[in-house]
């Protein structure tokens, strides 16, 4: 369950968090200036109080608008070089958040993933959309596939929460990237209709 409401603790402010995992964290503002904490919480989005899942998602859409932008930019002269680029920036954003998530859970003293940790649900967002062609992602199909990932995040079918057992950051991710395996499935039955 990511973060709950807000609490002062002296002249910081900082989350409450439900869960045993996250019963250690401070209001340090070493923590929270934190390099890997600054990135793997968007920037601060996931010290908002409510649904930081959901502002990181929303990040991811930025995210995925810039990917589309530099691949279609990259591969002018040829629709492959464009997925591939597409590809290679989706894998390195992805494999980047581990070690990111990993230091960041470990600066806020969390065992498991962090409420305020939501550059998965941000790098995951892109993969979601990896089914859809480039150039092809209108706002209603950035809708869609937002409503879809956010639904699989939540509801974490299989393999999702199976994958979330998996060590440090490669968990914070991995279960991210099984909702965005599902919601790319279903984007592109949805459009196949």
């Amino acid at each position: 369950q990511k973060g709950a409401g807000v609490v002062l603790a002296g002249s910081a402010v900082a989350k409450s968090w439900p869960s045993g995992d996250d019963a250690g964290m401070h209001a340090s503002p070493v923590r929270w200036s934190h390099p890997a904490v600054v990135a793997a919480t968007c920037l601060w989005l996931g010290r908002i109080p409510w649904a930081p899942g959901t502002w990181g998602a929303a990040a991811g859409l930025g995210l995925a608008l810039a990917i589309e932008r530099v691949a279609l930019a990259a591969g002018e002269a040829s629709s492959a070089t464009a997925l591939a680029v597409e590809l290679g920036l989706v894998v390195l954003v992805n494999a980047a958040g581990i070690p990111i998530c990993t230091r960041a859970a470990a600066a806020l003293g969390a065992s498991k993933d962090p409420g305020a940790v939501n550059l998965d649900e941000a790098t995951s967002m892109p993969l979601a959309l990896f089914v859809i062609p480039l150039g092809a992602r209108g706002w209603t199909v950035m809708l869609l596939a937002f409503l879809l990932f956010r639904f699989f995040d939540i509801l974490k079918p299989f393999p999702c929460r199976q994958l979330e057992r998996l060590p440090a950051g490669c968990g914070i991710m991995a279960d991210d990237w099984g909702a965005a395996v599902w919601s790319g499935c279903c984007l592109a039955v949805a459009l196949q209709v």
